[in-house]
């Protein structure tokens, strides 16, 4: 364990690890709900124009676009919010907009994002916005609306009596610069001192030369080409400029410095200990734009976390590593997010045995990808040809399976008190093992009723000799639209039966 500088005990994993990678999954998908991020800064509107191009202007030599699509998201300070949301927790962001519709369009869109928007209108400034205009995936133009000066000196007093009005709910606070004029030195001393009186971690994302004005910050979480800006350093290679920033995190007062690097990953800069780096995972890269916006709303929660700052840059790096797989500034998932970490990490089969908590936040995760689910249920005690056919089945019936198991006591009140053969956790262990398997649950009950009534399954899957009106949960699944199947067994393999053949052998 490590202590921040508020006194707070950190936790302290190698992501790396398999143990460690599903402790992580288990705090993001246990934890984050609660979590509330305060983020301040410079909101923007994205806008895409979508089309394609099949001839050239005869007005001037340019490619003329057939606008085939119009979209609408939130950017700047406002998609870190949306981050912070897609990854399970509350977010308030309180910006400046222009008294006009895209800054009435930026506030719909949050709101509908389930982000707490407190956007200050400023007479005779507009809203910022980006619109870009692209033939399939290629950015053809963008045209940019935006001011860059300062507002009134009331703006600036109602935007700091705002974050005050919220600073005692947030567990942690995210400054997003964008130098479009939001935060200028004054906000910036003032909402960090503010934090740290609170006790609250304080993210900045940089833009422009002038550090100083995050002096006091938790960390500030500049790109390479903005760390050279602000050392005047930009030719410098990067070890030299990680060098040269190391100095920054005492001379800044901030508790350590966090560097993106690109396709080369994360650096850590502490004042006295050695760097410490998280190379990138490679991944198909189609647009880094809304990367920086997703690493410093993974850094924020993973910090507010508990997480040491070293776990903390490893989750941001799997997480800007999804982001780039994607077109636009698209925030990230949860759900994406924990796959992503499984995947990198090697903790299948682990993350697949759950509880019935985490079964259903992973559920809620699956569904808003757009998968269905389907579950099915046994006692699967030495588990044999006849199980594994059931499983393939049920899995081609949809996107995810579920399989419930009979803990060893219910196990014992069907079958008698020489079964299970096989102990639950072992037997839950085998079952997550099955690539056709997504996901394993032990039940108490004789039934799994209460389990299905939870998970509420898109198909529900026996095998065996049932009928639909045997079939414990059939009518609950039909009553919200659900399918019920009945898998045929194959003939001559049952646990019962394998069972009675060693019996006979153990005889002979």
């Amino acid at each position: 364990m490590s202590l921040d500088r508020t006194g707070t005990q950190m936790n302290s994993f190698d992501a790396g690890s398999r143990d460690a990678s599903h402790e992580i999954v288990r705090l993001i998908e246990r934890d984050w709900d609660g979590k509330h991020i305060l983020v301040v800064g410079d909101v923007m509107l994205d806008k895409y124009i979508q089309g394609t191009v099949e001839r050239i202007s005869p007005e001037a030599p340019v490619p003329v676009v057939q606008a085939s699509q119009r979209t609408q998201r939130p950017g700047g300070a406002a998609n870190v919010a949306m981050n912070i949301v897609g990854l399970g927790a509350r977010a308030s962001v309180i910006g400046f907009i222009g008294d006009d519709e895209d800054g009435a369009s930026l506030t719909d869109l949050l709101e509908v994002g389930g982000v707490d928007a407190r956007l200050l209108a400023v007479p005779q400034t507009p809203t910022t916005s980006k619109l870009r205009i692209l033939s399939g995936s290629q950015q053809i133009v963008r045209l940019d609306i935006e001011t860059k000066t300062l507002r009134p000196e009331k703006a600036y007093k109602n935007l700091i009596e705002e974050v005050r009005k919220l600073l005692h709910k947030a567990d942690g606070v995210i400054l997003s610069d964008y130098a479009k004029g939001t935060l200028n030195p004054e906000v910036c001393q003032t909402i960090i001192g503010d934090a740290n009186d609170a006790g609250l971690p304080i993210l900045v994302d940089p833009k422009g030369r002038d550090f100083l004005r995050y002096r006091g910050a938790t960390t500030i979480c500049p790109n390479l080409k903005e760390l050279g800006l602000a050392l005047a350093n930009s030719e410098g290679s990067v070890d030299s400029l990680l060098d040269e920033g190391q100095a920054l995190v005492s001379k800044l007062d901030l508790d350590y410095l966090t560097v993106t690097l690109g396709e080369h990953g994360i650096a850590v800069l502490h004042s006295h200990a050695p760097r410490f780096h998280v190379p990138a995972i490679a991944r198909q890269v189609f647009d880094v734009s809304g990367a920086g916006d997703t690493v410093i709303a993974t850094l924020a929660l993973s910090v507010s976390s508990g997480f040491s700052i070293n776990d903390a840059a490893h989750l941001a790096n799997v997480a800007a590593g999804v982001v780039v797989g994607k077109l636009g500034s698209v925030p990230i998932a949860r759900h994406e997010l924990v796959a992503a970490l499984i995947e990198f990490s090697g903790t299948e089969i682990h993350e697949k045995t759950l509880n019935l908590a985490r079964l259903l936040v992973r559920a809620a995760e699956w569904r808003a990808a757009g998968h269905s689910i389907v579950f099915t249920n046994g006692c699967f005690d030495i588990l044999h040809v006849g199980h594994i056919t059931l499983l393939e089945h049920c899995r081609r019936l949809g996107d995810k399976l579920v399989v419930g198991i009979n803990s060893d006591t219910s196990v014992s009140a069907l079958k008698g008190p020489d079964r299970p053969i096989v102990g639950e956790r072992q037997r839950a262990r085998i079952l997550a093992a099955l690539a056709a398997t997504d996901a394993v649950v032990v039940f108490e009950a004789a039934t799994p009723i209460d389990l299905i009534l939870a998970l509420r399954p898109e198909v529900l899957v026996k095998g065996g000799d049932y009928t639909e009106d045997t079939i414990v949960g059939a009518p609950e699944v039909r009553s919200w639209g659900g399918r019920v199947v009945i898998v045929p067994t194959v003939e001559g393999h049952s646990t019962t039966s394998i069972v009675r053949k060693l019996a006979v052998k153990d005889d002979a």
